[in-house]
């Protein structure tokens, strides 16, 4: 009678295995395009490094000293927090507003949901090229539009304006980011049993007194979700500012990542650039905590 070791199963029976197996790629990406430029920018914001002289000497606090000293910065940090909120509230509403167009029952639902996602799979700086374009200070098909009906005279300006280009950038990301959101906020409206709606039609309850006290607060934590990831990609976002105006007029559109990427590539400042990009850490980690503790607190009630 032999004896011996236990066979050892082969790995597609090792699920302990196969589960790390399939985590490495997911780590080694997270490891190489995350966690490594993050720390490394953290490096690059205690040193002097730029990209004339890539030595490093360790300088403290002096960048974030200079950059606090910026108005430029200050202003862009305003412009950040402003374009998100804003950018949230519009994307929120259209968002909520276009899923409860598409869940109901029509023809050609489906060609509509693929037209509809359009905007969100179009690249970034395609669709902002498109939209220089329409905001064109002398070419502008929209102010051709509004001269053709007698609206306005000469041109808008669009892009040379302060008001006129912030309105122009928040509305180019609100027109980006919500067929997501109509997405994200369909699979909640789907998710509700059917019978709630015709138990409550039974009652007489009419359109609007479903949507206030049955769909909104069984979706609401579905819609901070879709509100997540709307200020997640606007507050990240700077191609956006990038391709429209670069920050201007006169920095009325600058914001954070914008400002980053000017001062430290463009500008070869790259420990100043490092050291504007950190503040978009802190405040992104506290908007996400904040809203998923609103989320949990929702799912308790």
């Amino acid at each position: 009678m032999a004896s011996g070791r236990p066979r050892k199963p082969p790995l597609a029976d090792r699920d302990r295995a196969l589960a790390r197996l399939f985590l490495l790629p997911a780590i080694v990406y997270v490891l190489a395009l995350v966690a490594l430029p993050f720390l490394l920018a953290i490096a690059f914001a205690f040193s002097d490094v730029t990209t004339g002289d890539p030595s490093f000497d360790w300088v403290g606090f002096a960048n974030f000293s200079a950059i606090f000293d910026d108005p430029v910065f200050w202003r862009a940090l305003r412009n950040t927090l402003v374009f998100t909120a804003i950018s949230m509230v519009v994307i929120v509403v259209l968002g909520k507003a276009l899923a409860l167009l598409l869940v109901a029952d029509f023809r050609f639902k489906r060609t509509v949901r693929f037209f509809v996602l359009l905007p969100w799979t179009t690249p970034v700086a395609l669709s902002a090229i498109a939209w220089l374009w329409m905001l064109d200070s002398v070419y502008s098909p929209l102010d051709w539009v509004l001269r053709s009906l007698n609206l306005l005279e000469g041109n808008m300006y669009w892009l040379g304006r302060d008001n006129l280009a912030a309105a122009s950038v928040v509305a180019v990301h609100a027109w980006r980011i919500v067929p997501l959101a109509a997405v994200i906020m369909l699979a909640g409206l789907v998710s509700i049993p059917k019978d709630i709606h015709d138990a409550a039609a039974v009652d007489g309850a009419g359109f609007w007194r479903r949507l206030w006290e049955i769909t909104l607060p069984m979706t609401m934590p579905v819609v901070a979700v879709a509100a997540l990831f709307g200020a997640i990609l606007t507050f990240t976002d700077m191609t956006v500012v990038y391709v429209l105006t670069r920050g201007g007029p006169e920095n009325a559109t600058q914001v954070l990542p914008s400002y980053a990427y000017l001062k430290g590539i463009e500008g070869g400042d790259l420990a100043q650039g490092a050291a504007i990009a950190l503040f978009l850490f802190p405040l992104l980690l506290a908007a996400a905590v904040a809203i998923l503790r609103a989320v949990r607190r929702m799912e308790t009630f």
